[in-house]
């Protein structure tokens, strides 16, 4: 039995306790500053009555629980103490429980007073206030969208896929042909190379259509290391400096989407037609999301380890493009840039921009629609979960809308693009894979 009463006596201290620190009253007091400021958090808090570790105020004065608890029994009681002494005991942690007449008058010499007292019919008002707050709040936190286990499991996947297909060192930027600049002012560099366009030191990349029993995601596509690209590496690089260079940097980042596309959850549901739909159709656009990745503010220009591979808005323009799309790919890298997406936001964005069901040529658009909303529903639920205000403010929004520049970006790259491969002298000096992704009139 004598269990139970203590554990009941706790229970009660426990409410109590809560009362106390919710309830009493706060009088400002200039001894103590304020305790959010740094000065503050350096000082001892100290109990006024008996020098005990203090826990706050109490009915106007700073106390330990103790001494709090003394002074509204007294109170209430209407206690009259007698001092065996001279009424001017030392009230000290250890011996404060032997005088109780000195101990109330220190209580009241500091401060503390008794209209700060609740009354019982307070206290339950209070009690009861404080049960329904709790019982609000429990509600709401009960409410709150949460990122399911099968949710936080997508997210693991495209993480994983997203950083197995970028390599953030850039390291393979080395194997492609040559950046050549012909601006004075920019960097130039006489490197011979030996890429090939199928030989990327990525064990990843090299498995991207190669691995069985998998369908080849492009049909003309033959991706083996006898292949022969010497003509179009025999070729000089005419006006266009820069286009043999960006064409390799393309070709390989197309590599990287397909194989993020393989691991997106659902994607491989798809028939291989579709596949091959969403990614020649989506291709450009997630490279360009990618590309935000390595894209500075500073100066404007991406930035992909070495000097060499700093690219600018002029560099692509010797690669055959105007700035009718390199003005409005500057802004959206940008308007991208500021929203400042987490990592999972980012992934989540590329993954909904590939598998979209109204992209040409595609079959099964509930299939495609179906894997989408999924995406676009783990999307709304990590921003209200996981992104702090003010940043997640019409984020989603906000996002939705970077797909629908990337799609007026698509259309002028593919325009542009229609332009340059037209003469055999740049078309040549592309790859395999570009011509087949870019090739045809799809996107």
């Amino acid at each position: 039995m004598s269990q139970y009463q203590d554990s009941w006596g706790l229970f009660q201290q426990d409410i109590q306790h809560d009362l106390d620190i919710e309830m009493e009253p706060v009088a400002a007091c200039p001894s103590f500053a304020d305790p959010t400021s740094d000065f503050d958090r350096n000082i001892p808090r100290i109990c006024g009555v008996c020098g005990d570790k203090a826990t706050g105020f109490h009915f106007n004065a700073m106390t330990c629980e103790g001494c709090k608890g003394f002074f509204r029994r007294s109170m209430k009681r209407k206690a009259m103490f007698t001092c065996p002494f001279n009424n001017d005991c030392k009230i000290t942690k250890d011996n404060r429980r032997h005088c109780q007449a000195c101990r109330l008058k220190r209580c009241i010499d500091i401060g503390m007073m008794k209209e700060f007292i609740l009354t019982d019919e307070e206290v339950q008002r209070k009690r009861e206030m404080i049960m329904k707050r709790k019982e609000e709040e429990a509600l709401k936190e009960s409410l709150k969208p949460k990122l399911s286990e099968e949710q936080l499991r997508v997210l693991e996947i495209l993480l994983e896929a997203h950083r197995k297909t970028y390599d953030a060192t850039y390291s393979d930027f080395s194997q492609f042909r040559p950046p050549i600049r012909t601006d004075a002012h920019k960097r130039s560099t006489s490197r011979s190379s030996s890429f090939t366009t199928q030989g990327f030191s990525s064990d990843e990349s090299s498995d991207t259509f190669n691995s069985s029993p998998e369908p080849r995601m492009f049909s003309n596509l033959e991706l083996s290391d006898d292949s022969d690209d010497s003509a179009a590496m025999s070729i000089g690089f005419s006006q266009l400096t820069m286009l043999p260079h960006l064409a390799d940097l393309v070709s390989y980042s197309i590599q990287k989407v397909i194989g993020f596309a393989k691991m997106i959850p659902g994607f491989k549901d798809l028939t291989a037609e579709d596949q091959i739909a969403l990614l020649k159709s989506s291709a450009i656009e997630v490279i360009m999301l990618r590309s935000n990745e390595s894209f500075s503010l500073e100066d404007m220009s991406w930035t992909c380890g070495s000097d060499d591979f700093k690219y600018k808005a002029t560099d692509v323009t010797q690669a055959g493009h105007n700035m009718e799309l390199l003005e409005p790919l500057v802004k959206f890298q940008v308007g991208l840039k500021k929203l400042n997406l987490h990592e999972e936001e980012h992934v989540l964005l590329m993954a909904i921009c590939i598998v979209s069901p109204d992209r040409p040529c595609v079959q099964d658009t509930a299939l495609v629609e179906s894997i989408q909303d999924r995406l676009s529903e783990i999307l709304q639920t990590y921003i209200l979960c996981r992104h702090p205000p003010p940043g997640n403010r019409l984020l989603y929004a906000k996002m939705i809308q970077k797909l629908a520049d990337l799609r007026s970006l698509n259309e002028e790259h593919s325009k542009q693009y229609r332009s340059l491969s037209f003469l055999p002298e740049h078309s040549m000096q592309l790859t395999p894979l570009v011509l087949e992704v870019f090739g045809n009139e799809i996107s």
